[in-house]
Formats: C-alpha cells, structure tokens, sequence
C-alpha cells in the first residue's frame, strides 16, 4: 500500500475548464466523461479493497461472537493493531506523518469495504475520521508531528468527545467547561461526554469545551496519560454490541494548554467539517455492508429449497434480489461521483498555492451538500437491504444463529450517527439555500426559469434528443425543474421562516436526494457503455432505469406533500400540474427488468458489480 495521492489524481482528469460547484448538480448538467466510476479504479487501488476484504475475512468475520460478548476488552484495540501494521489507519495520513497519503476516493474505498465489519467499522472509523482528522486538519506542525505517526500506525487508539447528555443535534449548547491556570500553562477541564465511540480503550480524545464563557466551544487534543478522566461502564446498545461506546467525565483534567487544537472558539466550525467527511464516509461504509448482505442473501436464496425449488427462482425474491442490487450501485455511484468532485476541487486549491490540510477541508466543504444527502441515502439504503436480507432468510432471518440479525441491527445506528437523517435532510436545503443568497449559487435564474415555462404551452413537437438515455436525460432535467419549482414557491411564501417548516424542508430534502442520486448511477453507466459497450451492461442499464422511475414517483409524493402544506386555490391546482408535467413517465415494464436484474444476480451467486 504505497498509493500517493498525487499518482491516483493523475487516474482522472481534474475536470473541465469550469469545475463544478457543490449543489450545482440541480441546475448544471454533468456529463458522464467528467464523472469517476468505480469501474475506473487502479490495479493498485483493487488491491488495497482486496487487502481489506482478506483482513475482514481472517481477522474479523471468525470472531464477530467475541468481538460483541465484549469480554475481551483488549480484542478491537489489538484487532486495531493488525489494521495498523497493514496501513489501514494511516490511509489519510501523509507519508511524512507515516501514513499512506491516499486520495479522498481511496479513502472511501477503504472505507466502504472495511463498512462489511460490523461493530469492527466503527472501531476504524471512528479512529481514521473523528479521532484523526481533527489534528490532520486542523493541527498545527508540532501536534501533527507528535501524535499522527501513533495515530496512523496505531500506538495511539483515538476517540473524538463532543456529545453530552442535554446536547446532542445543537452541538454547540455543550457545557463542558475549560478553564486556564493562573500560570496560562495548562487548561483545566470538567464536563461529561456520552456516546463516545472506543472511549473504554482510546489513548487520546478530541474533546470539545467552552472556554470560560465563550459563546463557541473549543478544541483540545487530550491524552489519557492527563488524568482526571473516569467512565462508566459499556453501554447495552441494540446493535454494533462489540463498539466500545462509554459515558466519559472529566474532573479536573489538566491539558497543556499547546494541545489547544486551532483557535480558541474555533471547536464549532471543527466538529462541522469533521462531520462533513464523516458523513460521505459513512454513507459509502453502508454501501460496503449492502454489498456483503446482498451476498449474502443471494447465496441463502439459491441454497434454500421450498415446493421443490430454489426460491431465487420466486417472482417475489427476485424483486426484492433486484431491488437491493438497484439501491446500492445507485447509491455507490453516486458516493464515488461526490468523492472525485472532492479529489477535483482539492486538486485545483493545491495548484492555486493553498496548504494541503486547508485545502482538504475547503474542497470537503465545498460539497457539504451532497456529503449530508448521501448519508442519507447510504444509510436508508442499508437498512431497506438488511430488512429485505431479513425476509429473504425467513425464519433463520429473525435467528440469531444467521447473519442476518447482526447485520440488522447494526445497520439501525447508521441513520442516527452523524447527525439523524432529518438535521441532513434539513441542512442539505438550508446550505442550499444560503449558497443561493450569497450568490455562490444562482437557483434564482433556474427557478424563473421553470415559472416561465409554468406558463407557457409544452412544445409536444420538439425533436426528441437520441442516445442511449435519451428520454431518461429529458425525465432527470424535469425532476430538476420539479425541485426547483416546489422550492422557489415555498421560498417566496415563507421567506425567512421556512427554516421553521421543517416537514417541507424534508419533502425538498426528498426530491433533491433522488435527483442526485438518480443522476449519478445515469451517468455512471452512460460512462460503462461507452467503455464496454450497451450488450455488456445490460444489467447496469436496467438498474439505472429501474432507479430513475421510483425517484421521480418519490419525488412527486415528496412534491405533493409540499404543494399540499402550503399552497391554496388556484396557485395549489397550477403547482399539481405542474408538477405532474415535471414527473411524467413513459410506460416501461419494470418488473421483467427488475426479472432480468435479478437473474444476472442470482447466477453470479453475490453482488456483482
């Protein structure tokens, strides 16, 4: 594993002349030859999946009994350990550090294979994100020095403290207290933290607290060694059973006062970025966990024999088996789509001169919109494919002597860590929507636009465009339309207040979602075609359609609902119909391509793309 990040940027080209911006997939176009598909990974990077996938397979998946009975406390550190000799905890690290210095998408490969695990993924993930970015990023020279070579190779085991009892979505209302010495060598902390992922075996916290009675909190790179620190014990949790999560007090905990990470009240805007990264990370390990369940099922569903008959051979299994292969090469798409965009824009900042850390997190910030989307999208992907996996297995499903309980349950956390799926679903819209009032985006243009035309008559005869997805390219651009339609009415009703709507937030959240998502397998396998031809990818083409169709029908509900809540009389009856101009479909037989899908599935025996 010696991957440098400047060697896997050269695999694509760092974008067009006018690179894309976060958010702006809803009024720009993207074309496929600009996107990077998973299809396009180096022989080095499939060898560091397989690396992965070995280390899950000899280390993780024989003991995953032990790792949940939790009665080897020292099991995931030294299961953290191995990950460290193979370079698995340094894959964001700089070489100079004594990591790996791999790109943003060779980071979520890692990620997305290792997100198989169970409670093992969070270990790591927790430890690589959370607890090692903070420093990456936002350390200075001599903190970077002191503590990333231990974090990388794994002397050092990290959690990241920034949940408290009465503070959990608004972060910033912690009341952790830090208070300097008279002397101004040390700060002296007091607070209690919970939730805190590998709190019962980490060797250092980033711990967030307020200074005095700074309105912002702070940051501080705190070493067990400090003292003053005390837990309680594990906590019974529904899933992820063998993810050391403790309550963790600090009674006058002295830190020198140089391990004061950033500025002072800089800790908000530190635990916002993190979770910008955490987010995406995150999303693509669930679609590492959706590929092992799928797998999983399809084996069960061929080995299990009822009325005489593999039920892979059912009508009703197949729809299902084609149903959780749709939703996770979608979502897979789109992930490693959002992660190029990332590498693109880190690339460029770097050219323009800025500082490799400074520029990591510009460029992650930059796509903080659709970090929050696919963390929703990853995460509700998971668990509609380990519900189905559950039905699959029938009765074994519901045993816990099969995978599928675990997987199960340890899929739930996944829409609550990172923040829940509704602050996401709101923060996608709020981001979008302030991006829009500084100018940085321009949604009003757009949404004009789509008012104009709103009141004109539809030209039925306009040339149909030609190509593989035509029609489908023509149904993506009125979804887009739909979104931007519902929005700017909502915008012009409630102005200020919409943030207070929080029910319309989400229905907008819902069609933005789809849209993105919908448009990045499109142009995924637009991309595929042109490299292995149509008669090849036939499968993949199915899914891109299969998908296509039930976003723009969730997304006219999503719209409805919306129109519904706020609109009256005449203007509700023009936005119905429009929006069911923006969504129209042409007929197509969704259940032989979902047959087709699921067949190609069944004979490869897993997941197969």
């Amino acid at each position: 594993m010696s991957t440098t990040a400047t060697e896997q940027s050269k695999q694509v080209p760092a974008g067009t002349e006018s690179a894309i911006k976060g958010g702006e997939f809803l009024i720009r176009e993207s074309e496929a030859k600009d996107v990077f598909i998973p299809e396009e990974w180096s022989e080095e990077q499939k060898m560091i999946a397989q690396t992965c996938h070995d280390f899950l397979e000899q280390e993780i998946y024989p003991r995953l009994e032990e790792i949940d009975s939790m009665e080897h406390p020292e099991l995931m550190p030294s299961l953290l350990d191995k990950a460290g000799e193979l370079g698995l905890l340094g894959t964001s690290v700089p070489e100079r550090y004594d990591g790996f210095g791999m790109n943003f998408n060779t980071s979520m490969l890692v990620a997305e294979v290792l997100g198989a695990g169970h409670s093992f993924a969070v270990a790591i993930s927790a430890h690589t994100g959370i607890g090692t970015l903070p420093i990456l990023y936002y350390g200075n020279e001599e903190q970077k020095q002191k503590y990333l070579p231990k974090l990388a190779t794994g002397e050092y085991k990290a959690a990241y403290c920034l949940t408290e009892p009465d503070s959990g979505s608004d972060a910033n209302s912690g009341k952790t207290k830090a208070v300097l010495t008279d002397d101004g060598k040390h700060y002296v902390i007091n607070g209690q933290k919970m939730w805190i992922t590998n709190g019962g075996f980490a060797d250092l916290f980033i711990v967030f607290a307020k200074i005095d009675d700074d309105k912002n909190l702070s940051a501080f790179i705190v070493e067990k060694e400090f003292g003053g620190i005390t837990m309680n014990e594990e906590e019974k949790k529904m899933g992820i059973k063998g993810s050391s999560t403790r309550q963790i007090f600090f009674n006058d905990c002295k830190v020198p006062a140089e391990n004061l990470l950033s500025e002072r009240g800089n800790g908000f805007k530190i635990a916002v970025n993190i979770l910008n990264i955490g987010r995406i990370k995150l999303g693509v390990a669930a679609i590492g966990a959706c590929k092992a369940v799928t797998s999983r099922a399809v084996n069960y569903a061929n080995e299990r024999k009822q009325f005489g008959q593999s039920i892979s051979n059912f009508g009703a299994i197949k729809h299902k088996i084609a149903q959780m292969a749709t939703k996770t090469y979608v979502s897979e798409s789109a992930h490693y789509r959002a992660g190029q965009n990332i590498d693109d824009a880190y690339d460029s900042l770097l050219e323009q001169g800025m500082d490799p850390a400074k520029a990591r997190l510009k460029s992650v910030e930059e796509f903080a919109i659709e970090c929050a989307i696919l963390k929703v999208h990853g995460s509700e992907v998971l668990d509609f494919v380990t519900d189905e996996g559950v039905q699959i297995y029938g009765g074994m499903g519901y045993s816990a002597e099969g995978p599928m309980d675990r997987a199960y349950r340890d899929a739930r956390i996944n829409r609550i860590f990172e923040g829940t799926n509704e602050i996401n679903r709101m923060l996608s819209i709020d981001m979008l929507m302030k991006r829009a009032l500084k100018g940085s985006l321009d949604l009003m243009s757009p949404a004009m636009a789509v008012q104009k035309e709103l009141m004109s008559i539809p030209d039925f005869g306009a040339e149909e465009e030609e190509g593989l997805f035509a029609t489908e390219k023509k149904a993506l651009r009125n979804l887009k339309k739909a979104g931007l339609m519902v929005a700017g009415a909502a915008v012009q009703k409630f102005m200020q207040k919409l943030g207070e709507e929080q029910e319309i937030l989400m229905n907008l959240a819902d069609m933005l979602i789809e849209g993105y998502v919908a448009e990045s397998a499109l142009l995924r396998t637009e991309k595929l075609a042109g490299m292995k031809g149509e008669e090849n990818i036939k499968p993949q083409i199915d899914m891109t359609r299969i998908y296509l169709y039930e976003a723009i029908e969730k997304a006219s509900n999503a719209g409805k609902q919306a129109i519904y809540a706020f609109a009256e009389g005449d203007e509700q009856r023009m936005m119905l119909m429009g929006l069911k101009r923006f969504t129209k479909l042409q007929p197509y037989n969704l259940k032989e391509a979902r047959r087709r899908v699921a067949d190609f599935v069944i004979s490869k025996n897993e997941y197969p793309f």
